[in-house]
């Protein structure tokens, strides 16, 4: 278990692994194997009740990138008090849609960096 996460979040994260969505194998395809900075990044990982898309636990960073779905009022609202709950557990939380992640990878993975920047101060 890690920060609180229950064995079903791990059971249920295996099988989120696959399939990736197109986004999520486009940066997935950047992040894995320490091609980022060096860092190990984990994906579909369990922390406390919920499931990061990406997690890097040198800097508890968990990214996350949101499909069309999270749109609508009652998903903004379920994944700002997401947000504050694992903020409260200690991570930091960066958000990207789909449409960041397709139309300019490369800013995305700017911004992760400067994420990191932050964190690192």
């Amino acid at each position: 278990m890690w920060k609180g996460a229950p064995n079903e979040g791990f059971i249920k994260a295996v099988k989120l692994r696959h399939p990736l969505t197109k986004c999520e194998k486009m940066l997935w395809e950047k992040l894995r194997n320490r091609q980022f900075k060096g860092l190990k990044f984990r994906r579909q990982h369990p922390i406390h009740l919920y499931i990061a898309d990406f997690y890097c636990h040198k800097y508890s960073l968990i990214i996350e990138i949101d499909g069309e779905y999270h749109d609508n009022d009652n998903q903004i609202l379920h994944d700002t008090d997401r947000t504050k709950t694992l903020e409260e557990q200690g991570c930091a939380v960066i958000r990207f849609t789909n449409k960041e992640v397709e139309e300019n990878i490369a800013c995305v993975l700017e911004l992760i960096s400067l994420k990191i920047e932050e964190l690192e101060m």
